[in-house]
């Protein structure tokens, strides 16, 4: 293998576990609905807005690559359907998606990642790629990595080879000089494989049985790291 010069990141449930997060965010959100605009946790409830989500995204799929494009326009929806005027509904959607959004970064790391990045960034350059809405400069996370890109920033998420293209053309490295550590075994493992690059998998339930040998040849795993 050549020398690794760039060595790229996933965000969520691979740098920490992400279900909690948006679990504690949900209920932030709610919370402040509850307190600013009652009537929208009145009429839609968690299952009505999973539902109206699902119609949002029938008619715009291209939001499925834009999370946060997506959340603040169901919050909108569900403010406007629940009696609000345009202008005021899109200010409680804005007001609304901000208090998420800070929740959303309220993250708790795997033990030992902060300290890995921390070392890691002395001797490669560090990319963080995430089809989620992660922020790595409201995380503090660009002391460690020089880029990030999402799947909002390129039009598509992975394992589309968009991202990783982004990654090289910006590291200036070639895929055989490139590492991609993330715990998706398709968005993540397959995605980076077929644009060239070495992978590392840990996986997002760090509690997981170690795969059998043909999942990880298949998806040509460099290495498995059930750790954490």
């Amino acid at each position: 293998m050549p020398d690794v010069k760039l060595i790229t990141f996933d965000l969520d449930n691979t740098l920490w576990d992400v279900d909690s997060v948006i679990r504690k965010a949900e209920n932030s959100l709610r919370a402040w609905l509850l307190e600013e605009v009652p009537e929208v946790v009145t009429r839609y409830p968690p299952e009505a807005m999973i539902e109206l989500r699902t119609t949002l995204l029938q008619d715009n799929p291209q939001w499925r690559h834009n999370l946060s494009l997506l959340r603040e326009e169901l919050l909108y929806q569900a403010i406007r359907r629940s009696g609000y005027g345009e202008r005021e509904a899109r200010k409680h959607a804005a007001d609304a998606f901000a208090v998420f959004l800070d929740a959303r970064h309220e993250v708790e790391y795997f033990a030992g990642a902060l300290e890995a990045l921390a070392e890691l960034a002395r001797d490669f350059t560090l990319g963080a790629l995430t089809n989620g809405n992660a922020d790595i400069g409201k995380l503090n996370l660009d002391r460690y990595f020089s880029f990030g890109y999402s799947a909002a920033s390129v039009g598509v998420g992975k394992p589309a080879p968009d991202i990783f293209h982004a990654a090289l053309k910006h590291a200036n490295a070639s895929a055989t000089e490139t590492i991609h550590v993330g715990d998706h075994l398709v968005d993540d493992i397959h995605g980076a494989n077929e644009v060239g690059m070495h992978t590392i998998w840990p996986p997002a339930d760090r509690r997981s049985p170690l795969p059998d040998r043909r999942t990880i040849a298949s998806e040509r795993v460099d290495l498995y790291c059930p750790c954490g």
